[in-house]
């Protein structure tokens, strides 16, 4: 099937005393259309579930799949290219250029995979208007507030032909109502059939997702569809 499936998944880092266990038998399927978000305590291995998902690191044990294809069974060229046509990301640290703009940041993927420079840009300047900051396009990551580049970051992971989008913690820099934004910007990339997962520490803006997914110490511990199973949860245990 199209979208991400993780079947019994581990990640070890270390050995021996130093060994740990950032993923624990982890299963998850997000499929196209849908938009997941996972909550858990700093060090639960949201953000490890996330590198994994997007190739960006190999599962210790288990199968990923990514669009159906197994990613242990690709190439290091072959995930380079899926990860560049396929998966939109958004970093914790956001990794934009500093020597580019904001419009030659977001424009950056689609030129690198060929799309001719006018039309990059044209579709990325759809993605900074949608984020309303097409005003910034124009200036440095370090001309620009963290929102503002939070904001880049969340166009430049939307822009183009995406089937899967990832997302770190991308309302971290913005009040609630820009967050809400970047939210309802990552819903509505799902609803056009991109399977989406994104890491969030609030509940508030997690229940814009259809399920909510709990990671504890590296294993999914619980998971809900309504947003009123999120504060309910929370509210039973303290932390999800």
């Amino acid at each position: 099937m199209s979208g991400i499936e993780l079947e019994g998944v581990f990640k070890t880092y270390g050995t021996g005393a130093s060994e740990v266990h950032a993923l624990n038998d982890v299963d998850l399927v997000v499929a196209p259309g849908e938009l997941v978000a996972v909550m858990g305590a700093s060090g639960s291995g949201k953000s490890t579930l996330l590198t994994i998902a997007g190739t960006l690191e190999e599962a210790t044990q288990g199968t990923v799949r990514v669009n159906g294809l197994s990613v242990a069974q690709l190439t290091k060229n072959e995930r380079a290219r899926l990860r560049r046509q396929a998966i939109g990301y958004v970093f914790q640290d956001l990794n934009l250029l500093a020597g580019l703009t904001a419009a030659e940041n977001v424009a950056l993927p689609l030129e690198l995979d060929g799309v001719r420079l006018r039309e990059a840009r044209r579709e990325a300047m759809a993605a900074l208007e949608r984020m309303g900051i097409e005003d910034r396009a124009d200036r440095f990551p370090d001309q620009l507030s963290g929102g503002e580049r939070q904001r880049v970051a969340v166009a430049r992971s939307v822009v183009g032909p995406r089937d899967v989008l990832l997302a770190d913690e991308p309302t971290g820099a913005l009040d609630s109502v820009n967050g809400e934004g970047v939210m309802r910007l990552l819903r509505a990339a799902c609803q056009g059939g991109v399977a989406g997962i994104v890491v969030t520490h609030d509940a508030q803006l997690a229940s814009w997702a259809d399920r909510v997914v709990f990671l504890r110490d590296g294993r999914v511990v619980d998971q809900t569809h309504a947003a009123t199973g999120v504060e309910s949860l929370l509210a039973s245990d303290g932390q999800p």
